[in-house]
């Protein structure tokens, strides 16, 4: 009993894990209308792991349920994006600073490493793309975290934190972008390890702004359709 059980976990933790980077990566889009016979059959998933999959996802607010409707990835209206990233702005460049007073010299070292494998991912994509796991894999998620501070991390790692992930690697295969971010993170990182909080705000706040400028700009070249 307890394999099947193991088993039929190990499923549906796959089909959540397929499904969640379809929708980071955009092959599953904002607002598109999923189906569970389109969703096997494109994903090759079974029926009951791939329910308690979209139920995972409906709770992360990546999917939304609406009577009559069907299931529909989430999507947000272009203002409300910069309203996010305006949020973001103000409150990971706090997480930044407290990071800086609070973070452990081995979670330091732990997050440039991290970034050496950003590096590396970067790299075999050609520049081209900038795509980070979600927890200790995301450099976003590992300052947060690193802030020590329980209720900043919520907020920052709730639901904001996951639909921000569905645009932030579309954004980042922009030009040039992939390294000029990891540039900024690196210099975050810097300013963290050298326990000068007031200048990891300021520079977590200026590579968020940077970021939501890049939004801006490809909506109005019509790059990027919200």
């Amino acid at each position: 009993m307890s394999e099947a059980i193991i088993q039929t976990y190990t499923r549906a933790d796959e089909a959540f894990d397929c499904l969640q980077t379809a929708i980071v990566k955009g092959d599953l889009i904002p607002g598109e209308k999923i189906g569970e016979v389109e969703l096997c059959s494109r994903f090759n998933l079974t029926r009951g792991p791939l329910r308690e999959a979209l139920g995972r996802l409906e709770s992360r607010g990546l999917l939304v349920r609406r009577p009559h409707a069907g299931v529909k990835v989430v999507s947000v209206s272009a203002s409300e994006l910069m309203e996010l990233y305006r949020i973001r702005e103000v409150m990971e460049g706090l997480a930044a600073r407290q990071a800086a007073e609070r973070m452990t010299d081995q979670e330091i070292a732990d997050l440039q490493r991290t970034l050496d494998t950003h590096e590396q991912m970067i790299e075999e994509a050609q520049g081209q793309a900038y795509y980070q796991a979600e927890g200790d894999y995301d450099f976003h998620h590992r300052v947060a975290t690193g802030s020590r501070n329980t209720k900043l991390a919520q907020m920052l790692l709730g639901d904001l934190y996951y639909m921000v992930r569905m645009y932030r690697y579309r954004l980042s295969t922009s030009t040039g972008r992939p390294h000029r971010a990891l540039g900024e993170h690196r210099r975050i990182v810097e300013a963290i390890a050298q326990r000068d909080g007031e200048l990891a705000e300021f520079l977590m706040k200026r590579h968020i702004n940077a970021a939501r400028l890049n939004i801006e700009k490809k909506i109005q070249e019509g790059e990027l359709t919200i």
